[in-house]
């Protein structure tokens, strides 16, 4: 099929292959029962797919859609052997994502319109907001790309020391003040300094609380309002991290993001230690924003720009 093209080096498909492996033994094994001794698809094997898919974390809506599309394809074909339904099941997700996902992102690349490049990470604490903050500065420094850090979680002192571990790792400038400062204050030291050193990518972190929405629209608006003053049209994209592992938790983080401020951008963490990777088909289809990039491996090099067609290759391998 022409959508599977080999995009990526062997070596980053090696890994997400390795990292989507306890996900796809889970779908599989379930989906070997769902279709035991039936050696066409009809309407039990189509139920049976139904809470396979549902029990694999890719949603009620999207599960849905996926059940009608290949419902078509049984009434079109008229029949349909159980030994087909894997390439069918791929065929019709790549599909289904072609359609309804906008946008993919390039090679972790910026706009070069845009310089500075200011990216806000949002999401809940422990979802591996800062790593991916460190993983992102890594991959973009590598590209020869100038990128300062600015730690504007200033909730939690372990949230700004823990940016500081991955500025000295990555060797980018990072830009902090002590715990319980205004997080719009550093966010705005963040950008002058960016401005001043001539950077092209500019990374914020925030705050990660969900307790009380209001509160956290409030803030993340805050900040956004105070670094337009420096730069007119900041953040050029508000990246929103959600955990992977945690399966439908993801999809509530995700709308109460969504509610709370302008979420630009996806990224999905935690692939390699869970078998909940169908969360990722879901929410690709579910929200019109784009899975920019996910965490299949917990090395430096192990965060991957997400593209749709390699992600259902590797899935359904």
């Amino acid at each position: 099929m022409s959508l599977f093209k080999k995009i990526f080096s062997s070596e980053k498909k090696e890994t997400l292959d390795k990292g989507l492996e306890k996900s796809k033994t889970s779908f599989f094994s379930k989906l070997s029962k769902a279709v035991a001794g039936k050696s066409k698809v009809d309407d039990d094997v189509l139920d049976n797919l139904e809470e396979v898919l549902v029990t694999s974390d890719v949603g009620v809506k999207t599960t849905i859609k996926i059940i009608e599309r290949i419902e078509n394809r049984v009434s079109r074909d008229k029949y349909l052997g159980t030994d087909e339904l894997n390439q069918i099941l791929r065929e019709e997700i790549a599909g289904l994502l072609s359609e309804t996902n906008i946008g993919e992102a390039a090679d972790f690349e910026v706009p070069k319109n845009k310089k500075p490049y200011v990216l806000m990470v949002v999401g809940v604490n422990g979802v591996g907001k800062t790593t991916t903050i460190g993983k992102l500065a890594h991959q973009f420094n590598k590209k020869g790309l100038k990128v300062v850090l600015g730690a504007a979680d200033t909730f939690r002192a372990a949230a700004i020391d823990q940016l500081q571990v991955w500025a000295d790792r990555v060797g980018v400038p990072i830009i902090k003040q002590d715990m319980g400062s205004d997080p719009a204050s550093v966010a705005f030291d963040t950008l002058q300094s960016g401005v001043n050193q001539d950077a092209d990518v500019i990374i914020i972190d925030t705050a990660g609380r969900l307790h009380n929405k209001v509160n956290l629209m409030n803030e993340l608006t805050k900040v956004k309002r105070v670094m337009q003053k420096v730069i007119g049209d900041a953040p050029h994209d508000v990246l929103l991290v959600l955990d992977g592992s945690t399966g439908q938790n993801a999809f509530e983080q995700a709308k109460q993001f969504t509610a709370a401020t302008e979420v630009t951008s996806l990224a999905v963490t935690k692939l390699d230690g869970t078998a909940k990777g169908g969360v990722v088909i879901g929410i690709s289809d579910q929200f019109q924003i784009p899975v920019k990039y996910i965490g299949v491996g917990e090395g430096i090099e192990d965060l991957q720009v997400f593209n749709k067609y390699e992600f259902v290759d590797s899935f359904f391998k």
